[in-house]
């Protein structure tokens, strides 16, 4: 065992809904790459709900010196898809420059800035849907990293989740209302599924 703690896990038995045995069977690449597009659709949808919130202003408004604008989050997030995803992932040619995302103190209003965004993401999900299991084993050099493929995946989603977060709570911040996307009995107000964690 190399060392390692063996971890207990529960003995409950789950099954998909095509009837499959997760059980018996191996995960797939399939699971991996739908969760993780949908994390990012789903993380979309929540920054979009927040950033139609406010005012153009409010948009590009900075808390303090240290801190970025939900504008300047919406910037970096395309940049980074499209760089790890597009670039890294698709092998595309992409042209990126990262310290101005940070740097912009004004520009394209909430509408213009979400659909960029949401057209990157729309592509990216694509090349992600599309990741075959020895997709997510190969080795990608990535923003001066290398990275397998599932690596990658998983920092895109994780790094959209964060900025969310962000998005989320200046939203909150700056209108001191609520904007959780679950109500106080821990649905989604979205009307999506229950079971959707």
């Amino acid at each position: 065992m190399s060392g390692r703690k063996a971890v207990g896990f529960a003995t409950g038995r789950a099954r998909l809904e095509s009837g499959c045995d997760m059980n018996e069977k191996r995960l797939s690449a399939e699971l991996v790459t739908e969760y993780a597009a949908t994390k990012l659709e789903d993380h979309f949808a929540q920054i979009g709900r927040c950033s139609r919130m406010l005012t153009r202003e409010q948009l590009w408004h900075r808390l303090n010196s240290h801190s970025n604008s939900v504008a300047n989050l919406l910037l970096h997030l395309n940049g980074n898809i499209r760089q790890w995803v597009l670039g890294g992932l698709a092998g595309r040619e992409i042209e990126r420059d990262r310290q101005a995302e940070f740097d912009a103190r004004g520009g394209a209003d909430c509408e213009g800035l979400l659909a960029d965004l949401q057209e990157t993401l729309r592509e990216a999900c694509g090349v992600i849907r599309g990741m075959a299991e020895e997709h997510l084993a190969w080795e990608f050099s990535i923003q001066s990293y290398r990275v397998s493929g599932a690596a990658a995946v998983m920092h895109v989603v994780e790094h959209f989740a964060f900025h969310t977060g962000q998005v989320v709570t200046m939203t909150k911040a700056m209108l001191d209302m609520d904007v959780s996307l679950y109500d106080e009995n821990g649905h989604r107000r979205d009307g999506r599924s229950d079971e959707v964690p």
